[in-house]
């Protein structure tokens, strides 16, 4: 795919994926959270058309150079939605046509997980504006939200975040904010870059979070000196030294310059790979009529293993 992964369905895929999700809202128990229900989804997710297998399978081999795989024109039920929630915490534990449709593809990709600390666990997350919450850095906030990597704190923190629009905002004002530290490195002084890798560095845990101890200290950029991965939070991360915060300064000037954005549409879905891309969001304003932005969440493992020792049973939800 040249990096370029952006894929629309056609007509035909839009109505494959359409008939698994309406099998997967009829199966038993017809609920989201339940590990029967996420089986029987993990094994339609095999039968979705071979074009978006085959896509998913080259970004899960090479992210490309912006670490983003959008899909447009996935089935939702736009005329039979309900009011989007306002409340916080919102999730779905109902197997409705959206839950199925980021379930199916998220399984797809790798393993779906979530955190007991946050949402209660839920496997598939509302990202709703809440009233009273505008300005929070979280996913319940309107104001502008700060470049990060999902749970930057946490040493099991997602390989992946997918993001499904169920409804756009009124006035199209919301837009996500990807940014690939493949593009951005390569702006850094070898210094720079230096710095970044080294134990400089600490991250709290976010505002979503009921309680989580902060992190040990840890590098921004890890792995491959000339390819890293990179674990940061411009909201909630802190440099530990005065060289540590200037090179945390070129970064975010490096970030800015690498970002673009995506307006999300009902029907797409953003998969966004956690290990090399911060993603953030424009501000919007939201009118709390039941017709506001509503997206659905999940977030997505490539070694299930490697969480075991702390999802009790064997489950997909993280002590």
């Amino acid at each position: 795919m040249n990096g370029d992964y952006t894929f629309t369905l056609t007509e035909s895929e839009r109505s494959e994926v359409g008939l698994a999700a309406d099998v997967l809202t009829k199966t038993p128990p017809q609920l989201v959270d339940e590990d029967a229900w996420v089986s029987a989804c993990r094994a339609m997710s095999c039968g979705i058309p071979q074009r978006m297998c085959e896509g998913l399978r080259e970004f899960r081999h090479d992210p490309g150079p912006d670490g983003v795989f959008l899909f447009r024109n996935l089935p939702v039920s736009g005329e039979d939605l309900p009011p989007t929630p306002m409340v916080a915490e919102s999730v779905e534990r109902q197997a409705t046509v959206g839950a199925s449709v980021i379930v199916l593809m998220s399984l797809q990709l790798g393993e779906i997980v979530a955190f007991r600390n946050e949402k209660a666990g839920a496997l598939v997350q509302n990202v709703v504006p809440v009233p009273g919450q505008e300005k929070q850095q979280s996913n319940a906030g309107s104001t502008p939200l700060e470049m990060h990597i999902e749970n930057a704190f946490h040493p099991n923190r997602p390989d992946y975040v997918a993001l499904l629009c169920v409804r756009s905002d009124h006035g199209r004002q919301a837009e996500l904010r990807v940014a690939s530290v493949r593009r951005a490195v390569v702006t850094l002084s070898r210094q720079t870059r230096t710095v970044l890798s080294e134990l400089r560095f600490s991250t709290e845990s976010p505002p979503s979070f009921a309680s989580a101890a902060g992190a040990a200290r840890h590098a921004v950029l890890t792995g491959a000196f000339d390819d890293p991965d990179v674990r940061i939070d411009f909201n909630s991360s802190e440099p530990l030294d005065a060289e540590a915060r200037d090179a945390v300064s070129s970064f975010r000037d490096s970030i800015e310059s690498a970002a673009r954005t995506i307006r999300l549409e009902p029907g797409d879905l953003a998969f966004i790979d956690n290990r090399i891309t911060l993603h953030g969001r424009s501000f919007f304003e939201p009118r709390y009529d039941g017709s506001d932005r509503w997206l659905h969440r999940t977030f997505i493992h490539l070694d299930h293993r490697r969480s075991r020792a702390v999802r009790p049973a064997g489950g997909h939800v993280i002590d």
